[in-house]
């Protein structure tokens, strides 16, 4: 696993920037990214693939401790979807 901070350190090295200032373009990144989902809207990202939302309708499930019936509300999931190229080179 790596961890932001790992992440950040490898996209400063990369990109030739300094770590504080790769930080900032990825809280960028998230910040856009959270915007655009809570708008409705769906972030598409080359070579990596697509972040959208899905509507989860109201259905009834189970507590599991007491096995009594509960109603689970509607709301709305954050999905991704996988690019093939990211896909592919997973699967090599």
């Amino acid at each position: 696993m790596t961890t932001q901070a790992e992440l950040i350190a490898a996209v400063a090295k990369d990109a030739g920037v300094s770590q504080a200032d790769a930080g900032r373009v990825l809280e960028a990144i998230v910040k856009n990214i959270h915007s655009s989902l809570t708008a409705g809207g769906d972030v598409r990202i080359s070579n990596l693939g697509v972040f959208d939302t899905a509507a989860r309708a109201a259905r009834e499930g189970r507590n599991p401790a007491t096995g009594a019936t509960i109603k689970i509300a509607a709301s709305k999931a954050v999905r991704f979807r996988v690019s093939k190229p990211l896909k592919d080179a997973v699967n090599k």
